[in-house]
């Protein structure tokens, strides 16, 4: 580990809005704000919207400065991405933004019923060979049902082809509501002017693809709470490209 990433951690943990319990903290002492965000760290009663698998930070804290009369928690494993965003937020005195450090597989266990209201899944890791790890799964569908309010709204905003041709047949198995999509975002003239702003926020590693010449796509759905979630029984093309920084995980060409 580098003397940056040292540098870093140790920032890390004396940050007011930085939260860090990986699964083999939580295990053991369990979360005393969940359900209890606004409360205890918010201060308010205000909408809160997650971003998972948030990197950077870039969307949450972009959101935050966007909306601030909403709360906005990033969430991710990678606490030395995550610092970026984190020590953003404190320089700029963002008190409507929070980050949590830890396995996104356990996200339930850190928020009650209803205590979310939208959730952001930006670039995620497709997970092309293991469905139950993409963020889009009924695997993790389940989970956010757990603390999105009925009806919630879900965005994924993502580089990868597999991933959103997969989203969309899962959206369409399930009869989800699909509220807004499209395949090549930055060239979508019907986008209303706070929406395109809102869809403007850019990533460290978006602009990575964006320079490779990738597009980028977004869908926004409701998830509401009735109703049995199943997965869709389709073969799925692979990325032809790796993503940044990611090694591909199998030669075969098709996926589910």
């Amino acid at each position: 580990m580098s003397k940056g990433k040292l540098a870093k951690f140790a920032d890390m943990e004396r940050y007011p809005n930085v939260f860090q319990y990986p699964y083999s903290v939580v295990a053991d002492i369990g979360f005393e704000m969940r359900g209890k965000w606004r409360e205890l760290y918010f201060h308010n009663d205000n909408p809160i919207v997650l971003e998972l698998g948030c990197g950077r930070g870039e969307y949450a804290v972009g959101l935050a400065k966007m909306f601030p009369q909403t709360n906005f928690v990033g969430v991710d494993i990678k606490g030395a991405r995550m610092w970026s965003g984190a020590t953003q937020a404190l320089e700029e005195h963002l008190d409507n933004v929070a980050f949590l450090r830890t396995n996104i597989e356990i996200i339930d266990r850190f928020f009650a019923p209803d205590e979310v209201q939208e959730i952001w899944l930006t670039f995620s890791d497709p997970q092309m060979k293991n469905p139950h790890k993409r963020l889009t799964s009924t695997f993790f569908m389940e989970r956010y049902r757990r603390f999105l309010t009925d009806g919630g709204t879900v965005h994924v905003k993502t580089d990868s082809n597999f991933l959103f041709t997969y989203t969309t047949f899962m959206t369409g198995h399930n009869s989800l509501p699909v509220l807004l999509r499209t395949e090549d975002l930055y060239h979508t003239d019907e986008l209303d002017p706070q929406t395109r702003d809102i869809l403007g926020i850019r990533t460290y590693y978006e602009s990575q693809w964006i320079e490779r010449g990738l597009n980028i796509r977004y869908m926004k759905f409701a998830l509401p709470h009735e109703g049995t979630l199943t997965e869709p029984d389709v073969e799925i093309p692979m990325d032809e490209y790796r993503s940044y920084k990611r090694t591909k995980r199998s030669s075969k060409t098709t996926a589910k």
